[in-house]
């Protein structure tokens, strides 16, 4: 069984003081001249900072803990296909959300990983600052280092608010963004089966 990395993608950071974060909400109130001691606004400052620190709680996880001992064993050389996974995340440029779908394929080698480690490499990179094009990549190489698969690919469709509540203001507009490697980078029919299959079960 792989020895499971202490990836370069796990960022250990210094947890921010809550009571600082909670002033900070505590006064952005104020600025937009706001009256944080109103009945609808008593504890927002509270409530937005413990919801601020669910949605960047990925900074604190790695995957090794993630992962748990979830590596196992196979002789399956078949492809393997987690899809509709649902996503959200803050975009690092104006802190909105974007969220919508990953889908992720890989080829086994000698190990395969528990299925609900997939959603939760998803979560953990999700809940952090990004944009999607990174996190895409994130997290096929999180997948290509814990279990060294003879290729992964993964697809990501998402709505980003920062285009929907500001600037061009569009609605409808999804962004997909594709990361592939070893196998579904060098053969192309690996990814055309993807395709394939992600319409077939549409």
């Amino acid at each position: 069984m792989p020895k499971v990395p202490h990836s370069n993608n796990s960022v250990k950071i210094p947890l921010y003081e809550k009571d600082s974060l909670e002033d900070f909400f505590y006064k952005m109130l104020n600025h937009i001249s706001e009256d944080s001691k109103r009945a609808g606004l008593v504890g927002t400052p509270k409530r937005a900072a413990k919801a601020f620190e669910f949605l960047t709680a990925g900074y604190e996880l790695d995957l090794e803990t993630l992962a748990n001992g979830a590596i196992f064993p196979c002789e399956s050389v078949g492809m393997v296909i987690v899809k509709d996974t649902e996503m959200y995340s803050l975009c690092e440029h104006h802190m909105l959300p974007f969220f919508g779908k990953c889908h992720i394929a890989y080829l086994p080698d000698k190990y395969i990983l528990g299925l609900s480690k997939f959603a939760r490499i998803v979560d953990m990179f999700s809940r952090r600052l990004q944009v999607q094009e990174n996190l895409t990549e994130q997290i096929a190489k999180a997948i290509s280092e814990l279990i060294k698969p003879k290729g992964v690919c993964v697809i990501m469709e998402a709505q980003h608010m920062c285009m929907m509540m500001r600037g061009i203001e569009k609605q409808h507009a999804i962004t997909t963004t594709i990361s592939h490697l070893g196998l579904f980078d060098t053969d192309k029919e690996y990814i055309k089966q993807f395709f394939s299959l992600l319409r077939r079960h549409t």
